[in-house]
């Protein structure tokens, strides 16, 4: 029988059977905070990157493909040829792709002008992103071509304008020629990233092409979509390998080259990385604080034992199960103050992820709310990873046992 663990498990967290001592409670209030703060930054963190990673994503895609130009009278427009469709549909991991094309265009009202790329709004991740950001309308049905002078414009560029949701406005397309388009606002959106938001405008990839003198199928690039973020940067180096291999055997008359969205969103992606380092340093501050009180707690709760441990010396027991029953007892101490912040931390995501009761400033984190992104193993992780801790760093004060004389702590006792 384990009895160190037994006497742990009935000896009071008090001194003679009374309530916690205040030493106790600090203990376990500062265990509690210390875990919800470090998994509440873990939480931010990943939900920071889950949102900002679905905005780049949903004005990039996963991966791009371009036709490199075979010469200076060629262009570089890229059509989902025989070829093109073949080298897509045979991996695995691409689950859609469309080509994409976008063209500058000038928005002009009777008080102001405002410069603008309308880009094709094309894929159901795109469509479903933007629908996702609408403050006011609807997607337009494309399929429908009554529909296709709709577009869809930023909150941004409806404010500098002062366009609302309806309202028809001027559209001049330069190219070869200066063309012009009366278009209908058939919603306004806010992804709250001002880079993209600032100049993008959407509506149906047939206009585009139109006004682009693009052939059906053809665009300035294709946009892919794959089935794993993660491996993004995998996939686009296999796709890169397949195109050279069969430019190398004569399969393709023309060279493509490929990106991907780790590389368009190099910034966002390296700030994100910077948040990873601030919840190192929280981890490690929070384990420090609720290691520092938990030895606290132990010393204190030794010197308030002093009776029972010259019993159990009295008794036979040697240093090393003594000092097993009071790791123990502040094991068990870590364990209630870990449950407690379980409990605190997940009420706290829980109505943040619901309601989003902390704001943001949206110009500077590009998101208008705190947002939280949880895995359901952080939590069992983290936990185990603080009693595992929790348990070393108690070793090294427990020898204190070992300094107290079982005759002496009896007749101070009497």
């Amino acid at each position: 029988m384990n009895y160190p663990l037994f006497l742990a498990r009935r000896l009071s967290l008090g001194n003679n059977g009374r309530k916690m001592s205040p030493a106790v409670i600090v203990a376990i209030v500062a265990v509690a905070i210390s875990v919800a703060v470090m998994i509440a930054s873990i939480a931010i963190v990943l939900g920071f990157k889950r949102e900002i990673t679905e905005k780049v994503v949903g004005f990039n895609g996963h991966i791009s493909l371009f036709r490199m130009p075979s010469s200076e009278e060629d262009d570089n427009l890229i059509t989902i040829d025989d070829y093109v469709k073949g080298l897509l549909e045979s991996f695995p991991f691409i689950t859609e792709y469309n080509p994409q094309a976008s063209i500058p265009a000038i928005l002009k009202t009777e008080e102001d002008f405002k410069g603008v790329y309308l880009r094709g709004l094309t894929g159901e991740k795109a469509s479903a992103y933007i629908a996702e950001n609408l403050e006011e309308g609807s997607l337009p049905d494309y399929e429908d071509e009554e529909q296709r002078n709709k577009v869809l414009i930023s909150r941004v560029a409806a404010k500098q304008l002062k366009l609302n949701l309806g309202d028809k406005v001027d559209t001049y397309f330069i190219s070869d020629d200066v063309r012009v388009r009366r278009l209908e606002i058939a919603g306004i959106y806010n992804t709250h990233f001002d880079q993209y938001d600032e100049i993008m405008m959407f509506g149906a990839m047939p206009l585009v092409a139109r006004l682009g003198n693009l052939d059906e199928g053809s665009g300035t690039y294709i946009v892919i979509q794959t089935d794993d973020f993660d491996k993004v940067g995998d996939y686009t180096l296999q796709l890169q390998e397949r195109i050279n291999r069969d430019v190398a055997y004569g399969e393709t008359n023309y060279f493509y080259r490929t990106d991907n969205v780790l590389s368009q969103g190099r910034g966002f992606f390296s700030w994100l990385s910077l948040l990873d380092t601030n919840v190192v340093v929280i981890i490690i501050l929070m384990m420090v604080v609720g290691c520092v009180t938990l030895v606290s707690g132990m010393l204190i709760i030794i010197l308030e034992r002093k009776k029972f441990i010259g019993l159990m010396r009295a008794l036979g027991a040697n240093t090393g199960k003594i000092r097993a029953v009071f790791i123990y007892m502040a094991i068990r101490i870590s364990f209630i103050g870990i449950l407690i912040g379980d409990i605190l931390v997940l009420l706290f995501l829980y109505f943040q992820a619901t309601y989003h009761f902390i704001p943001l400033d949206a110009d500077s984190y590009y998101i208008d709310f705190v947002p939280v992104s949880l895995p359901e193993w952080i939590i069992p992780a983290l936990d185990g990873g603080v009693l595992l801790v929790t348990y070393f760093v108690l070793v090294l004060p427990s020898r204190f046992v070992g300094k107290i004389s079982p005759v002496e702590s009896m007749v101070r006792s009497e």
